[in-house]
């Protein structure tokens, strides 16, 4: 297997973020903290992951500083994981890969967990980028432009 080439020194942001939280298991990690997981056993119960794998993983979330440790919230020896600021800015993609998986991925009928607004207990509305009018962004209308210094 060829190692794994680093994208971290990538002129493009989406490859910088893939690089750091594009593997299937870091996204996931992130994901079950969204909904509320702490701790290391918890996270490996729900992903049923090799612990060593799961170790590293979550040592990357802290290092890029996605996660933080901190002393468990209710006295106890353990360490738990939480979202930083900048960890809690993934809740977009992590709610656009859902709502795409829920919209492309299940036959019709099929059962999947939804995202729901606590406030009003209904389904979280699809995304939508809107144009500073507030009309809808397509990919059609943007452009990748290369910023200079």
């Amino acid at each position: 297997m060829k190692p794994h080439k680093s994208m971290s020194n990538a002129y493009c942001p989406v490859a910088r973020s893939v690089d750091l939280i594009g593997d299937r298991w870091s996204l996931l990690i992130v994901r079950d903290a969204f909904d509320g997981m702490r701790r290391f056993g918890d996270f490996q119960r729900s992903l049923g992951m090799a612990k060593n794998i799961l170790s590293d993983r979550l040592h990357k979330l802290v290092e890029a500083g996605i996660l933080d440790r901190q002393d468990a919230s209710d006295g106890t020896a353990y360490q738990e994981y939480v979202l930083t600021p900048q960890g809690e800015r993934l809740f977009p993609l992590v709610v656009a890969l859902r709502q795409w998986g829920e919209a492309h991925l299940f036959a019709p009928g099929e059962p999947h967990s939804v995202l729901i607004d606590k406030q009003t207990g209904k389904p979280v509305p699809p995304l939508v980028l809107t144009a500073k009018d507030g009309s809808s962004l397509l990919a059609s209308d943007t452009e990748v432009r290369k910023v200079t210094e």
